[in-house]
């Protein structure tokens, strides 16, 4: 019995030598990670930050280049009701939970891959009851014996020798596409952080809205009761006081589809928390709730490639590609199998570990392709096509990044911009207005005059509220381009 050990421990050692010598080559290439754009700059002419703008979210933004950026962007909104909806939906998102789980279970196929490495070993035990023609040699020693019970115990152990590498590419292959889902991960992670603190904004937006519109209604039903008055008066026509109460039913009109889009952003959070739609967050935000941040660290490109999901996922569709011409080409060279057999067989089961029972058997296999019409072959040029076409792909999705940073950093500028052009609308609007009405409430003035001021002051008080709600949701927007 331990003659028969010995022996099978001599076979399970050469398949471990042939494991350790088929480690040697890897056909294919070897993935090299792409170089960093050539380029340290965004823009054509450097963009140091905004213009400080008077009133609320006016505060100067400054950029700068080559900082590292905070892992909870979101808290430079200095927003704890920001801050707590955020974590929740990091908690709870049934999409971000779908992607790990799918990340979980690709690595368990690179595991299960890697297992390949090493020998398969089985054990069996057999138990039959046979009987043979007496036309034919009988099967045992015996032949008195016939029928008889035979028993086997045996271990069976096989290896595939990894010659060139087959395994290894295969497993490198499943690697860069399990690190592939990490990056879709971390892809979920940013669109979900990105969508809540936008939503918000956009809640934000629409309240203030939806609060300077309920003001200028009131206002103009003011209005309205003086040019009532004026009408019972006799110093105004019908006409002028049709035409106030006409206006003043054009301004309350715009409420209810400012009302929807706010119902609709509230459900949107609540869906983006993982809740139902009837389980709204008591949080709630205006404008005012949220801190423009002023010190935006902007990436440089060299550290964009690290830190941008899709960029990062291209790169490994790309070092998987890469493995698999590796795969291709293996698949073309010959495969070396091994094999080794050992056990124990007798007619019974008592003493069927006896030394003269046993019985070992140790086996060598090489199999070579050597005609399938070149399809071998036709399989490795598809494999290095795809892998030409994954590397044009990451280069545009490298440019698409490099080109979201820059309108992000374009947008910030130009929203500074666009604030102070609102706010001066805003002021000359009110001028405008308070002097129409002025005016009309000494009848020096005619209605129209003062439905013209009253709309052009309604559209400037609206696009205050818009272009204060574009800073800070392009500033959320220039975090996601760089990655988050």
């Amino acid at each position: 019995m331990r003659l028969i050990a010995r022996r099978f421990f001599k076979a399970a050692a050469a398949l471990a030598t042939s494991a350790a010598v088929s480690s040697c080559i890897a056909v294919g290439p070897n993935f090299v990670d792409p170089a960093p754009p050539n380029t340290a700059a965004y823009t054509k002419a450097p963009l140091p930050g905004t213009r400080s703008i008077p009133g609320a979210t006016g505060e100067a933004q400054h950029f700068a280049y080559g900082g590292d950026l905070p892992e909870q962007w979101w808290r430079l909104f200095r927003s704890p009701q920001l801050n707590r909806l955020v974590e929740e939906a990091l908690r709870n998102n049934q999409n971000l939970q779908a992607t790990m789980s799918t990340l979980r279970a690709a690595k368990e196929v690179v595991y299960a891959q890697q297992t390949k490495y090493f020998p398969t070993a089985t054990a069996n035990f057999n138990a039959n009851r046979e009987k043979t023609p007496s036309v034919l040699s009988p099967p045992l020693a015996n032949p008195a014996i016939n029928p008889f019970d035979l028993y086997t115990a045996q271990v069976l152990v096989s290896y595939s020798m990894d010659v060139w590498g087959l395994n290894r590419r295969t497993v490198e292959s499943q690697q860069a596409l399990a690190d592939e889902q990490r990056f879709t991960v971390e892809a979920a992670y940013l669109t979900l952080t990105s969508n809540v603190v936008v939503a918000a904004i956009q809640e934000a937006s629409l309240r203030d809205q939806i609060s300077a519109i309920r003001q200028i209604i009131a206002l103009n039903r003011k209005g309205l009761e003086i040019l009532r008055q004026q009408f019972n008066a006799g110093f105004a026509s019908r006409l002028d006081l049709a035409a106030q109460e006409a206006a003043l039913a054009q301004q309350e009109a715009t409420l209810p589809p400012l009302l929807k889009q706010l119902a609709f952003t509230r459900d949107l959070l609540t869906a983006l928390l993982g809740r139902y739609p009837n389980e709204e967050p008591y949080q709630t935000f205006t404008l005012a709730s949220l801190q423009l941040p002023q010190d935006l660290p902007v990436s440089l490109p060299s550290q964009l490639i690290m830190q941008r999901p899709d960029v990062r996922l291209a790169e490994e569709q790309m070092h998987s590609a890469s493995a698999l011409v590796g795969v291709a080409t293996a698949n073309m060279l010959p495969n070396f199998n091994i094999s080794a057999n050992g056990g124990y067989t007798a007619t019974a089961l008592a003493g069927l570990l006896h030394p003269f029972n046993a019985f070992w058997m140790l086996a060598g296999n090489a199999t070579q392709t050597v005609f399938d019409a070149g399809n071998l072959l036709h399989l490795r040029r598809q494999a290095e096509a795809n892998y030409d076409q994954t590397g044009w792909t990451y280069r545009w999705v490298l440019i698409s990044a490099l080109q979201n940073v820059a309108d992000s950093l374009h947008a910030a500028q130009y929203d500074a911009e666009a604030l102070k052009a609102a706010r001066d609308f805003e002021r000359a609007a009110k001028i405008s207005l308070d002097l129409s009405r002025q005016q009309l409430e000494t009848g020096q003035a005619n209605v129209l005059f003062l439905l013209l001021a009253q709309q052009t002051y309604l559209t400037s008080v609206i696009g205050v509220v818009q272009a204060r709600a574009a800073r800070l949701s392009d500033t959320a927007a220039l975090f996601q381009a760089l990655g988050g």
